[in-house]
């Protein structure tokens, strides 16, 4: 039986078909997310990669900011549920997840089962998000995939000291008049990044092993300094990104097949 999973997010629609809960036929990703055609172009994509058409998709799943909107769900279901079930299908054990989105941050933690049983979120503010990397990309004539490249190539951390993503805009602007390295400021950025989901993680109480999920966790520079933050090694999979939509589809498969 295929399952499909799509994670409808604030600037990004992601997507995947499993095959009876265990394979992973074939995932997508537009740069367009809630109200726009990024998850029916998702969708389309996915049935493409995999040679299916819709008739042999068994149940469909949607996730994400954008999921009450998308038409075509059998069920709707919770990012924080998805993401924590897409993060236990690739890294089985995890107990800690850390999920970065474009316009929030969420520490969950889960049961030995991948089921969430606690969570923190930060929802209310830019900072600590991909919207607050994307801006301080753009001041400094980045993208925001060159982020962890600089940071990398950084001789010290300027500490970014502004937990507001528009005071923060004046601080490094106020840095860069000052004549600091344009690469420890990017340390500095990624590192507030780091501080600041670090500290939700802390609040909902960091239990190895601990992953990443959502498309921050594809930039190395906050990685590594939430790693250092937390003194705890962050697992990495490249499929960062999907973890919403497997655990999406992992949802419809074992919901589905309850159900029936």
């Amino acid at each position: 039986m295929y399952s499909l999973g799509i994670d409808i997010g604030s600037t990004t629609s992601k997507g995947a078909i499993l095959e009876d809960g265990r394979r992973i036929v074939s995932t997508s990703l537009r740069k367009a997310g809630i109200g726009t055609d990024g998850p029916r172009e998702v969708v389309q994509d996915l049935l493409r990669a995999s040679d299916l058409d819709e008739g042999q998709i068994g149940v469909t799943v949607a996730t994400g900011y954008g999921r009450t909107l998308y038409p075509g769900a059998h069920y709707r279901v919770s990012e924080l549920t998805c993401h924590a079930l897409g993060a236990h299908f690739i890294f089985p054990g995890i107990r800690t997840l850390i999920d970065i989105g474009g316009q929030d941050a969420k520490a969950i933690s889960l049961d030995g089962s991948g089921r969430m049983s606690n969570f923190q979120m930060n929802d209310k503010c830019a900072a600590g998000t991909g919207r607050f990397l994307d801006v301080m990309a753009g001041i400094l004539q980045l993208h925001a995939g060159d982020l962890a490249g600089e940071a990398a190539l950084a001789e010290s951390i300027c500490p970014i000291s502004s937990t507001c993503t528009v005071f923060a805009e004046s601080e490094v602007i106020s840095h860069l008049a000052q004549g600091v390295n344009r690469k420890d400021l990017v340390a500095g950025i990624c590192e507030s990044v780091a501080t600041r989901t670090g500290s939700l993680a802390k609040r909902v109480g960091v239990t190895p092993p601990l992953a990443m999920s959502g498309g921050v966790a594809l930039n190395e520079g906050v990685r590594g300094a939430l790693s250092r933050y937390l003194e705890v090694e962050i697992l990495f999979s490249p499929l960062a990104q999907f973890f919403g939509g497997l655990g999406a589809a992992l949802y419809g498969y074992q919901t589905y097949n309850k159900e029936n």
